[in-house]
C-alpha cells in the first residue's frame, strides 16, 4: 500500500478531524446558511461521486455480461440502499431503548446516539473510498487516482459539519474542549479502519468489485436523501443549500470527466 493511498483513505477523516477543531474556535454551532451550504455542496459531490466514480466503473467492468451488465450494479446498488436503512432501524432501536431506560431524555444522550448514527454511516463511506482504492491498486482500467482522490475529499467535505455537530454539543453540555474534540474525531475513525481493511481484502474482492464500488454508491446516495438533503433545506432560506448542491455536483462531475 503506497503512500498515496494512505493519504487518499486518511482525507474523509481529516475532513472530520477539521469539522470537530471548529469547538476551539467557536462558542456557537455552525451558522445556519454556512451549515446550509456545506450540506448540499457535500450532497451535489456525493451524487456526482455515486454516478461517475462508482456506478459507471461498475457498469464499465461489467461489460463482459453484455446487455446485462447492468446487473452487478443494481444489485450493489440495492444491496447498499438497504444495508444504510438496516443501520438506521438498528439506531432507531437503540435509542427507543436508551429513551425508555429513563423518564426524562437529556440533550446528553441524543448526542450520543447521533454521535452513533455518524460513526455507522462513516463505516460504508469508509468502505466506499476502500473500494475504488482496491480497484485502483488492482489495475481496474476505469478507476483513476484523481477520481479516488476527488471521491475522498468529497467525503471529507461532507464529514466537516457532521465532526462539528457532535464536538459543540458535547462543550455545549460542560464537556472540556479537548474532551470534545476527541470525541468528535473518533467518529470519523472508523473510515480509514474499514477502508484499509477493504483494501487489505481486495485480493478476495475484485471478482466483486462492481457489486462493491455500486453498494458504496447506494449508501451514499442514501445518506444523501435521508439525511444531507432534508438538512439542507430545513428553514425559511434553502437556495444556499440548493445552489450548493448545485455547485458541487457540477465540480464532482467536471473534476471526474476532466482527470478521469
Amino acid at each position: 500500500m503506497n503512500y498515496d493511498v494512505l493519504i487518499g483513505l486518511s482525507v474523509p477523516f481529516i475532513g472530520t478531524t477539521l469539522g470537530a477543531a471548529v469547538v476551539f474556535f467557536m462558542k456557537k454551532q455552525l451558522g445556519d446558511n454556512v451549515a446550509r451550504a456545506l450540506t448540499g455542496f457535500a450532497a451535489g459531490v456525493m451524487i456526482a461521486a455515486s454516478v461517475w466514480s462508482l456506478i459507471i466503473p461498475a457498469i464499465e467492468q461489467s461489460q463482459s455480461l453484455g446487455a446485462w451488465s447492468f446487473i452487478p450494479a443494481c444489485v450493489g446498488f440495492w444491496v447498499g440502499i438497504l444495508f444504510l436503512m438496516l443501520l438506521d432501524r438498528l439506531v432507531l432501536c437503540v435509542n427507543n431503548s436508551a429513551e425508555s431506560a429513563a423518564a426524562s431524555k437529556n440533550s446528553l444522550r441524543r448526542t450520543t446516539m447521533m454521535a452513533l448514527a455518524v460513526t455507522l454511516h462513516n463505516i460504508p463511506e469508509g468502505m466506499a473510498v476502500g473500494v475504488v482504492y482496491a480497484g485502483l491498486l488492482t489495475g481496474a482500467p476505469d478507476i483513476t487516482a484523481a477520481g479516488a482522490m476527488t471521491l475522498a475529499l468529497g467525503i471529507a467535505i461532507q464529514n466537516f459539519p457532521e465532526g462539528a455537530i457532535i464536538s459543540m454539543p458535547l462543550h455545549a453540555q460542560g464537556k472540556s474542549r479537548w474532551r470534545s474534540f476527541v470525541l468528535g474525531t473518533l467518529s470519523g475513525a472508523v473510515e480509514p479502519i474499514f477502508g484499509v481493511l477493504t483494501i487489505l481484502l481486495s485480493g478476495l474482492i475484485t471478482p466483486a468489485l462492481p457489486y462493491l464500488l455500486s453498494f458504496a454508491a447506494g449508501a451514499m446516495i442514501y445518506v444523501v436523501v435521508e439525511e444531507l438533503i432534508p438538512e439542507m433545506k430545513e428553514g425559511d432560506n434553502s437556495q444556499a443549500g440548493i445552489l450548493s448542491l448545485a455547485v458541487g455536483f457540477t465540480l464532482m462531475m467536471s473534476l471526474d470527466v476532466a482527470l478521469g
